[in-house]
């Protein structure tokens, strides 16, 4: 990647930006929340990540959209990116079997999102509350969040005091705490 840039808030030049990306900070304007962006090519995984996490000064968060085998009820998990991921330990947490990655055209339907943009950011466009936000207690307890602004072109940094206590209460939406281990 190249050199990356530190900016506050929103974009000056919003030309070329998605409507799904405009309508992320035009929310997090009206709530208040101030944030921190980077501006980068597509960042599709944990490891094209690494950088941009650097610059943001956060940890690598990982973000899963997962459904229940029937694809009636569906999970995006928020879990630190150096944690592996166990289906039975969530499954036995939240009372569902057989999870498993959600279709793409679910995680587009109800968050307006693709994969590679998955972000607590899409629930703002779950107006139907089809999506349980799961998040591991180590995401819960830290200080600060890295998100895509529903687009993995860029990424912001927000006070997760800030998600937790304005976001989620403004987009309808409340975090089910789940415990993860560390260990392989």
């Amino acid at each position: 990647m190249s050199q990356l840039t530190l900016y506050n808030g929103r974009p000056v030049n919003e030309e070329g930006r998605l409507a799904k990306e405009i309508r992320t900070y035009d929310l997090l304007d009206t709530l208040g929340i101030p944030y921190q962006r980077v501006d980068h090519e597509a960042a599709n995984t944990m490891e094209a990540c690494e950088e941009i996490n650097q610059v943001l000064g956060i940890f690598i968060c990982k973000n899963l959209f997962l459904c229940n085998h029937q694809k009636t009820k569906f999970y995006l998990l928020m879990m630190p990116g150096d944690k592996p991921f166990k289906t039975k330990e969530l499954s036995s947490q939240i009372h569902s079997a057989r999870l498993s990655f959600a279709p793409e055209s679910y995680m587009e339907e109800f968050l307006d999102i693709t994969p590679g943009s998955v972000s607590v950011m899409g629930l703002m466009n779950d107006t139907d509350n089809q999506v349980q936000l799961l998040v591991d207690e180590d995401v819960y307890n830290s200080d600060v969040l890295g998100c895509h602004p529903c687009i993995n072109t860029s990424s912001l940094k927000i006070s997760s005091q800030d998600i937790w206590e304005k976001f989620l209460p403004a987009v309808h939406h409340e975090p089910w705490i789940v415990h993860l281990e560390g260990n392989v």
